[in-house]
């Protein structure tokens, strides 16, 4: 992430954080998003470099201020001040902040690494079920038919705030379900500035060898470390960690691929 962009999250990051977190808030932040992201000429007008950035504000508050909570029409005219690099930015910002409304009502509550637990969860049931992957991620089917067929799967047996974010997900603009949720794991993350490490093995781990982890890794990299394992036999013993855009690799099916790729 560049300067200007970690800059402009954490402007917009701060209007949040001074209201209080709710599902409400949430709800018309996406609405706001999506508002801004069906509408070509809207988006262009609230990022236009051209007009004055209270002119733009002007211009949010003109159109959203009897159509909305006051709250966010606030985090609304806070982005249409900044400066974007192009349209569709300003919709993915909108869109990160609703997510974070939910994860810190999630979080105020107590229930932030339940929540955290059930996405992934959600995600790896996604993910070893091609049938259901393709279908999520068919954009030809119904959105709402898409989403009602993952609500059903989930109906009752998890918290709210996971339902409405897997449900969310559904509707990636430009990326899978799977990374999306992805992306709201890093933001509940980065609530509590942690890391996220996905460990793969062939065997679950034992509490003491995930402790042992957890605290090498977070050494590693100097803050606390959540550890999400997945466990699959393919990996043929050992263990595979990715860490952002860091993967260490220290299974047999690794070292057998690398003595493969060398030798080729």
């Amino acid at each position: 992430m560049s300067n200007a962009s970690a800059a402009r999250q954490s402007a917009l990051d701060g209007v949040l954080d001074a209201r209080q977190a709710t599902a409400a808030l949430a709800g018309d932040l996406f609405e706001v998003a999506d508002a801004v992201a069906g509408q070509p000429a809207l988006r262009r007008a609230l990022t236009d470099p051209g007009t004055p950035d209270d002119a733009r504000a002007d211009l949010v508050h003109a159109l959203f201020d009897s159509r909305t909570g006051a709250d966010a029409v606030a985090v609304l005219a806070e982005a249409a001040k900044l400066r974007w690099s192009n349209p569709t930015e300003l919709v993915d910002a909108l869109e990160r902040q609703a997510v974070r409304a939910l994860l810190t009502q999630a979080q105020d509550t107590g229930r932030l690494d339940e929540v955290e637990d059930q996405l992934f969860k959600v995600e790896r049931l996604v993910a070893a079920s091609p049938d259901l992957r393709a279908t999520l991620g068919d954009r030809r089917t119904d959105l709402a038919a898409r989403t009602d067929l993952l609500g059903g799967l989930l109906a009752g047996k998890v918290d709210a705030v996971t339902d409405q974010l897997a449900r969310r997900a559904v509707g990636a603009r430009r990326r899978t379900f799977e990374l999306t949720l992805e992306d709201y794991l890093k933001t509940a993350a980065d609530l509590r500035s942690r890391a996220v490490a996905t460990v793969e093995v062939a065997r679950p781990l034992s509490d003491d060898q995930l402790a042992r982890l957890r605290t090498a890794l977070s050494r590693q990299v100097g803050r606390d470390v959540k550890v999400r394992v997945v466990v699959d036999p393919a990996v043929l013993g050992g263990v595979r960690v990715t860490l952002g855009d860091e993967v260490i690799e220290g299974t047999v099916a690794g070292r057998l691929h690398d003595a493969r790729r060398r030798l080729a």
